[in-house]
């Protein structure tokens, strides 16, 4: 009971207010409305809207998996783009840091280049032949400015390919061929690689051109000092340490 002047409780002059609310958010969520559209029609929480509309059925979804993909894509795209010029500004600097070789940081490079990824030879299996394997563009061109700064001429290299049987093998020669100025006739038989079917294949479409073989013809010595290069450089590194 209130006194004369006196205002009811606000739950005495609205008591459907609460009610009323339920109802409109039980009618939103029929409609498919979420509940972040409904909190924001209403202004009340979402767990009250949860506890008024549990018992409808959840709204069918509106869109695709692709176009929900698509979205979130949409919506990360800004910051992806920044994080990758974040990473192409720290190649830059790296690479503006290199500046121009030597030939001596050249020999160096080429003879821990060789080691990586040539043939070695063993003692089980005699291979003093230089023979490098590679499918990176700047490896095999690091590589053949290694043989220039050795004096090894031209005709005393030859080049084949190691690839796959489903990708297009004259392109791969040509390609090659123009990147290292290479006489074409220069290359020997291709090595296919049979298909699996089972295999989920990453190395395909135009940019795919296998690996390239560089053999040196007549190459004994030269791997003799390459190998005896590689271990005067592990001895050096291991007097640092003393």
């Amino acid at each position: 009971m209130t006194t004369e002047g006196e205002h009811p409780p606000e739950r005495a002059r609205h008591p459907r207010a609460k009610d009323d609310l339920r109802a409109r958010a039980r009618e939103l969520r029929l409609r498919g409305w979420t509940y972040d559209r409904i909190q924001g029609e209403l202004g009340c929480s979402k767990s009250s809207i949860s506890l008024w509309v549990r018992d409808l059925p959840k709204p069918a979804r509106r869109r695709t998996r692709e176009q929900s993909s698509e979205i979130a894509r949409r919506g990360w795209e800004p910051r992806l783009c920044r994080r990758e010029e974040e990473r192409q500004a720290v190649k830059r600097a790296a690479a503006r840091e290199v500046g121009a070789l030597s030939e001596r940081e050249l020999f160096l490079l080429g003879v821990g280049l060789y080691w990586a990824e040539g043939t070695k030879d063993k003692p089980h299996a005699r291979r003093e032949r230089v023979t490098f394997v590679n499918s990176d563009p700047g490896m095999v061109r690091v590589f053949a400015a290694w043989l220039d700064l050795l004096g090894v001429p031209s005709e005393r290299r030859t080049y084949s390919l190691m690839i796959h049987e489903t990708a297009d093998v004259p392109a791969a020669e040509r390609y090659w061929a123009d990147l290292l100025h290479a006489d074409p006739t220069r290359f020997g038989k291709t090595t296919l690689k049979r298909h699996n079917p089972k295999t989920v294949r990453r190395n395909v479409g135009a940019e795919y051109r296998g690996c390239l073989v560089i053999r040196v013809l007549g190459s004994a010595d030269l791997y003799r000092r390459i190998e005896g290069a590689w271990y005067g450089i592990v001895g050096a590194v291991a007097s640092m340490d003393q």
